[in-house]
């Protein structure tokens, strides 16, 4: 490593982690960073930060989706931020590759590693999946399933065929955690407003079917509330198959475990995250789930100058022994701040802090004025639940600037209604030129 006078930072990921944790080393460290000493990098291949619980609401059209995400230099303006992707950790050597959009890749040295890479989906080989499902864990993905499920119902609107009709309007959702009742929710009720304005659909035309494979859905509210839930949805109209697997969805054709066998348009994917892929790039250790082997104080189990935190890492939860802290936001943006204090101490050469927690419990929204809550043991339900759940997560919406606009795109929805119009071309632009140019003149 070349001789330099001054400490290098890198974070691997933007996510809450990667964000909140370089937000804290901004304030933590502002007297090294001003004078040189330590510099910090974030890498992450989008240049923004997604608030994920927010993606139910933008994607059903409560919230713009440039109001869920935080650009990172603009929130982050002490930090370096490279956009691309990490290919390569050799923390032996405290190097890595970074292999950016565009140009050729280069190593990076570091002292100091932050892996805060998250998760993606955890998919089966499920025939027909990679081709017909689509996840829900980006903003893109969020968008894409609106402009989706609402060109759909255009589809119908705009034909007599039966069997097409009943494709357009039948809509799946697989896994029963957060995701995927939200994004049912939030998106049936989206559609329940839609259908206004298309004189041949009536609400009971459209077919909501959640496969979910244990028997309850919502475990993190608790029994009791996570089987209220259930009945609201299905009071709803929309079908529980629980204990129930997705066998294949070639084409659309939804086959699962109970011998039902149907058509869907769409088909979305929100049973289970895994680590990052980066894992299988680095010489830190793995615990026996692939994700980073790390301790209470959020370094990697065994070396130093290395630390985890999120999705990516198997923190021990020292409120409960021999259990691991679970992938959610709550932990993230805790572990986060606790994170950016045991660095500056690494830094500075002083004590390092466990990462101890109470759990708060959790809150989720299941369309407009609708929620289930279990917070501190105590249990809420329709409109109270809904507005704990909207307050929690926009205190914890990164800086002030989206705190306001999410609030304005709320106080609109209380005067004016949601828009439900599809903008599916903008995924592909330029599709209207090349049909343009095939019809021009030829040579």
């Amino acid at each position: 490593m070349a001789d330099r006078n001054w400490k290098h930072v890198v974070i691997v990921g933007g996510g809450y982690v990667g964000l909140y944790s370089a937000l804290r080393l901004q304030r933590t460290l502002r007297r090294e960073l001003r004078d040189g000493s330590v510099r910090i990098t974030l890498i992450d291949p989008q240049s923004y930060m997604t608030y994920q619980p927010f993606l139910p609401e933008a994607a059903a059209g409560n919230i713009s989706p440039r109001h869920v995400v935080a650009p990172l230099r603009r929130v982050l303006p002490k930090v370096r931020i490279l956009n691309g992707k990490v290919s390569k950790v050799h923390h032996e050597a405290r190097t890595l590759t970074f292999e950016p959009a565009a140009g050729q890749s280069r190593e990076i040295e570091y002292d100091v590693v932050v892996m805060a890479a998250g998760s993606i989906s955890r998919t089966l080989p499920i025939p027909g999946l990679e081709d017909a499902a689509i996840g829900f864990k980006t903003v893109g993905e969020a968008i894409a399933l609106r402009n989706r499920v609402l060109a759909l119902l255009d589809r119908a609107e705009s034909s007599d065929d039966e069997d097409v009709r009943r494709r357009a309007l039948t809509f799946v959702v697989v896994g029963g955690g957060f995701a995927g009742i939200e994004a049912l929710a939030e998106l049936e009720d989206m559609t329940e407003d839609a259908v206004t304005y298309y004189p041949s659909i009536d609400k009971k035309d459209l077919r909501w079917v959640l496969i979910e494979a244990s028997d309850r859905i919502l475990p993190e509210v608790g029994p009791e509330m996570g089987e209220w839930t259930a009945e609201q949805l299905r009071e709803r109209g929309i079908e529980l198959k629980m204990k129930t697997f997705l066998q294949s969805c070639e084409g659309g054709l939804v086959k699962t475990s109970d011998g039902d066998e149907f058509e869907s348009a769409t088909i979305v994917w929100t049973a289970g995250v895994k680590p990052s892929p980066i894992v299988n790039s680095t010489d830190l250790p793995l615990d026996e789930r692939g994700r980073i082997k790390t301790t209470t104080r959020l370094t990697v189990a065994g070396v130093k100058g290395a630390f985890a935190a999120g999705d990516i890492a198997g923190v021990p939860d020292v409120t409960n022994p021999g259990q691991y802290c679970a992938p959610n936001a709550q932990h993230a943006v805790r572990q986060a701040k606790v994170l950016g204090d045991n660095i500056t101490a690494y830094l500075r050469g002083q004590k390092l802090e466990d990462y101890r927690h109470k759990y708060a419990g959790s809150v989720a929204g299941l369309g407009l004025y609708r929620g289930v809550a279990n917070v501190y043991g105590m249990k809420l339900r329709g409109f109270p639940a809904w507005f704990m759940h909207r307050t929690y997560h926009l205190s914890r919406v990164p800086t002030v600037n989206r705190k306001v606009r999410v609030v304005m795109d709320w106080t609109m929805s209380l005067f004016f209604k949601r828009e439900t119009i599809s903008l599916g071309e903008i995924e592909h632009p330029r599709d209207e030129f090349r049909a343009a140019a095939k019809s021009g003149p030829k040579r």
